[in-house]
């Protein structure tokens, strides 16, 4: 399997700050950090400084899975940049306003076990229901 970092963006009808803090607050990403509808985000924490923690939980509704992701923070560049890492993966967020828009872009080192184009989907899903929960508050 590749080890090649995947890149996934997004642009959307949000300023710069509203694009930060609907990505980084926790009461934000309960609302949209899940792939599919069937799933869901019941808490999430943000320690939003170099050394600090992210955790957010993902569950199946139905209770049949879940896992909770949780990462160190090894770049915070408000409201630019955020850098992080995860089970020795890393993953850099950058926020970048042009007019009246945010482009939001995430690299990350894609894991072992799923195939990359299946790491992108769900990770660009996840991307588009922050555009769109983001955009519609």
């Amino acid at each position: 399997m590749s080890t090649d970092k995947i890149t996934i963006h997004v642009s959307l009808k949000a300023s710069l700050r509203k694009a930060w803090d609907y990505y980084t607050l926790p009461e934000h990403i309960t609302q949209w950090n899940f792939a599919h509808p069937s799933w869901c985000c019941p808490t999430a924490s943000n320690d939003l400084r170099v050394g600090g923690k992210y955790m957010a939980r993902m569950e199946a509704k139905d209770g049949s899975a879940g896992f909770t992701l949780e990462g160190i923070y090894r770049e915070v560049e408000e409201p630019m940049k955020l850098g992080y890492e995860f089970a020795g993966r890393s993953v850099l967020v950058t926020f970048d306003e042009m007019n009246d828009q945010t482009a939001v872009t995430i690299t990350f080192d894609p894991e072992t076990e799923n195939p990359i184009d299946m790491q992108r989907q769900g990770l660009q899903a996840i991307l588009d229901n922050y555009k769109s929960y983001t955009e519609s508050h």
